[in-house]
């Protein structure tokens, strides 16, 4: 048999291993294809606005898989994980449609949004962190479309009966104010502001009362002050625990009466119908954290105008540098700086922005206006910068 037909017989023979080793590269990709498009796919549980469903779909992350399950978001949207983390059949993912929220804080309206469900959740978000506020709805209620009204703390000053008494009250109202301080009214009693008007932190109500010539009267009993230490707070804050509240004392007259003009009045009996409650005050003990000292304050600026207001008040470099720390974590010092989730404004981020119009019309822009608003609320509510600053870091707001 001649060479070149050996060799022509023998080439089914070498073609055999080469087909078998194509074929099983192609078993290998169609499996591992199969391998990975079975990854791919997932199912994942998805709650949305409280209510679950479930998501099929081969996405890679929490974007593309709500977008699977035709979930639409939007920028005030809450989504947790966020919609670039990665998601597995594993994954838990939340969705809150936001929505926008008429509320009215102490009488000033401003619309936010929310993705609260509660009452309670909406005024958390709104950063409004004293637990004595007053609201038009319970804490509780789901978060409806009404208007939620809302009244914080503040300090009314009524001045009565020959002594002024400082009523701590939530109330909305001047009428809220009187009730919460104990203050009964008898009939032809005046008020200097109306019943029905705002009651706003420092305002100062003249009840005048009524000439009578009746045999009896209801006078106020002032109630007494007792201040306690508390290592718990810095040292110059204080804080009332126990808000007093004044009694009453009903007194019968014998009046003396000539061409029907009173010419005489004695009393001849006296009751204390409602027990004064003494005002309860905790006064702060712990030393105060002190800020870095600042050295250069360029002239003109904001800090400037502060340091100048500060020296006739007769607080220091030490206090000076606690407050240049304070408004640098609220503001950095900008006059327009606007915190759009709780309505809070300018460099001492007053909340609502209104209250500085008690310190200028111009509270929206000039920062003397502004700083001169922010000093009075710190030196009422704190006594010093250190010590609002010293609680702004034990606690994160002040």
């Amino acid at each position: 048999m001649s060479e070149q037909r050996r060799r022509h017989r023998q080439r089914p023979t070498a073609r055999g291993p080469l087909r078998l080793a194509v074929q099983g590269s192609i078993l290998v990709f169609v499996v591992a294809s199969t391998s990975a498009f079975t990854l791919l796919h997932k199912s994942v549980a998805v709650q949305v606005d409280g209510h679950q469903v479930t998501v099929e779909g081969f996405a890679r992350t929490v974007g593309d898989l709500l977008a699977a399950g035709n979930i639409e978001v939007g920028q005030h949207d809450l989504v947790v994980p966020a919609l670039d983390q990665s998601v597995s059949s594993r994954s838990q993912v939340v969705v809150r449609h936001a929505r926008q929220l008429s509320v009215e804080i102490d009488g000033a309206q401003q619309t936010v949004w929310t993705t609260a469900t509660s009452v309670g959740e909406a005024v958390d978000e709104l950063g409004l962190r004293d637990s004595d506020v007053r609201l038009s709805a319970s804490r509780s209620d789901a978060l409806g479309r009404d208007v939620l009204r809302v009244s914080t703390p503040k300090v009314v000053h009524v001045a009565v009966d020959g002594q002024t008494l400082e009523a701590s009250t939530s109330g909305g109202t001047v009428r809220d104010a009187l009730r919460d301080v104990g203050l009964v009214l008898n009939d032809g009693d005046q008020v200097s502001v109306p019943l029905d008007a705002d009651a706003v932190d420092g305002l100062v109500v003249v009840v005048t009362r009524s000439a009578s010539t009746g045999e009896s009267a209801v006078e106020s009993i002032p109630f007494q002050t007792e201040q306690v230490e508390d290592p718990g707070l810095t040292k110059g804050a204080t804080k009332v625990v126990t808000a007093g509240k004044a009694g009453v004392r009903t007194t019968s007259y014998q009046l003396d009466v000539v061409g029907g003009v009173v010419v005489g009045r004695t009393a001849i009996a006296s009751v204390v119908t409602t027990e004064p409650v003494t005002q309860v005050e905790h006064l702060g003990t712990a030393e105060v954290a002190v800020a870095p000292a600042v050295t250069n304050v360029d002239p003109g600026s904001a800090q400037a105008i502060a340091q100048s207001m500060m020296a006739s008040r007769g607080w220091d470099g030490a206090e000076f540098a606690c407050l240049v720390e304070l408004w640098n974590r609220e503001s950095h010092w900008r006059v327009d700086a606007a915190n759009k989730s709780s309505g809070a404004y300018g460099i001492p981020q007053a909340l609502p922005g209104s209250k500085m119009a008690s310190a200028g019309a111009d509270w929206q822009t000039n920062p003397a206006t502004q700083i001169t608003w922010g000093l009075g609320y710190i030196s009422g509510r704190y006594g010093t910068p250190c010590s609002a600053y010293q609680h702004l870091q034990s606690s994160g707001w002040y």
